[in-house]
């Protein structure tokens, strides 16, 4: 290859790096925009707390529903359209919950919001899995914590829309024709992976293949732990340690903010320490995260420890998502199991942890966590070399010429 076509191919692989960041970030953006108006949505539909719970199971449930179908629509419309459509079906859907007037109509919203959410995510991180492979090194983890800042980004937006009293279908209406030109304009120039003449159609409904399974239970500790860090952390330190409504909030924001800022820098881990190595290292220390939280004394140590379990998961899904799409001919399919089962695991986990605590105690609720957080420690090993990425030096020569030195971390 010669020099200028080698700058020419390192030129259009950046660009698809970029572009796929981007998407990340407006598919999380979305994600924020809607979080933060939940409470004018439940106003609005005259809902109760335990029917808005209900109505919140409706988005991972047509998630779980759909995802093995985004494999298909890629096969037959190719990557990057197939992305197109399905993000812009996504960002469009933001509209739909501010507009329903009624639990029925509220749960309908969401449950087509799930369909877009997890096809459009299995999309991405199949692309984003093609473009690893293309660079030569990780990538997933920072196009994770893209998504992450996308949500805070749409958080963000949400607080101030909310602070300005502006009503939530103006706010999302606008929110969604702007995240749609920005996610769009981005998918067009992702990779355009493309099927082969002669390769089959991943069928329509499927289970999904048994190397899917172990790559999600790995991701399914490591998104239970999160959702309940999540949804728990404000109330533990509330209720459990007695500190005030603003500083339990305050946890919470930087529990989402270690997330972020661990998965945008855990690609140089990965590439240093390896999958395994990394993932291993990350549940000792959600484990120690885990006890930290369960025997804290004092409000700090229980933030130091949910501090812990966010760096110590952040990088675990990003590698499933990746052993996943090398792990056998179809990759869509294998993301889409491994994105339900984790997709599972982030709806059963919060109110499994207050199951738990109505039966026992929030203390006991984190033990659980910290229990599962140890299953990323026995399980690391399945994200091994055979899954892993591949290294520049693995690349033909050509390869490595159109690869290049670059570092374009997005």
């Amino acid at each position: 290859m010669t020099t200028y076509a080698a700058a020419r191919a390192r030129q259009r692989l950046k660009r698809a790096r970029y572009a796929i960041a981007v998407t990340f970030c407006a598919h999380g953006a979305v994600t924020g925009s809607f979080a933060t108006r939940i409470p004018w949505i439940q106003d609005h539909a005259a809902i109760s707390a335990g029917q808005l719970g209900l109505a919140l199971a409706f988005p991972a449930l047509g998630a779980s529903l759909t995802m093995p179908l985004a494999g298909r629509i890629m096969h037959r419309f190719g990557a990057r359209q197939a992305l197109s459509g399905l993000l812009a079906l996504w960002t469009l859907s933001l509209i739909l919950p501010s507009l329903a007037p009624s639990m029925l109509t509220l749960c309908g919203a969401l449950f087509l919001m799930g369909n877009a959410a997890g096809m459009s995510d299995v999309a991405m991180n199949a692309i984003g899995v093609e473009t690893e492979k293309e660079v030569g090194r990780s990538i997933m983890s920072s196009l994770h914590g893209m998504w992450s800042a996308g949500a805070l980004i749409g958080s963000a937006g949400g607080t101030l829309a909310a602070h300005l009293d502006i009503a939530a279908p103006v706010h999302h209406v606008t929110a969604a024709l702007i995240l749609t030109v920005i996610g769009v304009t981005a998918a067009e120039r992702v990779l355009d992976v493309r099927r082969t003449p002669d390769e089959e159609p991943p069928p329509r409904f499927a289970l999904p293949p048994k190397s899917a399974l172990v790559y999600g239970l790995v991701g399914f500790c490591a998104v239970f732990a999160e959702g309940a860090s999540l949804d728990w952390s404000a109330v533990y330190l509330e209720d459990e340690l007695k500190t005030s409504a603003g500083l339990a909030a305050a946890s919470t924001t930087a529990f989402a903010l270690t997330m972020t800022i661990a998965r945008l820098a855990g690609d140089r881990v990965v590439d240093h320490f390896g999958p395994v190595r990394t993932v291993r290292w990350g549940g000792i220390l959600a484990v120690l995260g885990g006890l930290m939280v369960v025997v804290a004394p004092d409000p700090f140590t229980a933030m130091a420890g949910f501090a812990c379990i966010g760096l110590g998961i952040a990088v675990v899904v990003p590698l499933a998502f990746a052993a996943a799409g090398r792990s056998g001919p179809n990759p869509s399919q294998a993301i889409a199991g491994v994105a339900t089962i984790t997709y599972t695991s982030g709806l059963i986990a919060p109110s499994a942890i207050g199951a738990v605590a109505d039966a026992t105690s929030l203390v006991f609720s984190f033990g659980l966590v910290t229990a599962l957080a140890m299953g990323l420690v026995l399980g690391a090993g399945v994200l091994g070399p055979r899954a892993g990425v591949r290294s520049p030096a693995e690349h033909s020569p050509a390869q490595r010429d159109a690869v290049g030195q670059t570092d374009t971390q997005p």
